[in-house]
């Protein structure tokens, strides 16, 4: 990522919005995996979930970038330029989910037959 790049439409200073997708918890749904929006800390649920709350953010907020809300990933992804890029700047803490939270979660909400259900 470039510097200008970087900085575009990323507040490090904003904590991440919870644990686990904002939607998906207000409605008892569960994600596969989390996503963490740079600007404003929402925290969506990607694509390969059932409900794809990250890309709805974006197209609701504008917001451009996003990281990897997951253990031990720190990749963003830039919905403007259709950009993955390895790093960034450092965010808010907590930089992902807590590690005891599975994937797909959350814990006692997954179907059983979840991965049939995904894409």
């Amino acid at each position: 990522m470039s510097t200008d790049d970087a900085t575009e439409g990323i507040d490090p200073g904003v904590p991440p919005s919870g644990t686990g997708c904002v939607e998906c918890e207000a409605v008892g749904g569960w994600w596969f995996h989390l996503r963490r929006c740079a600007r404003c800390g929402h925290i969506g649920c990607c694509d390969d979930s059932p409900a794809k709350h990250a890309t709805a953010h974006y197209r609701e907020t504008g917001h451009p970038l996003i990281r990897s809300y997951e253990p031990g990933e720190e990749w963003f992804w830039d919905f403007t330029a259709g950009e993955l890029y390895a790093s960034g700047p450092d965010l808010a803490p907590p930089v992902s989910h807590p590690a005891d939270q599975p994937a797909p979660g959350p814990a006692g909400r997954v179907p059983a037959n979840w991965a049939d259900t995904l894409r």
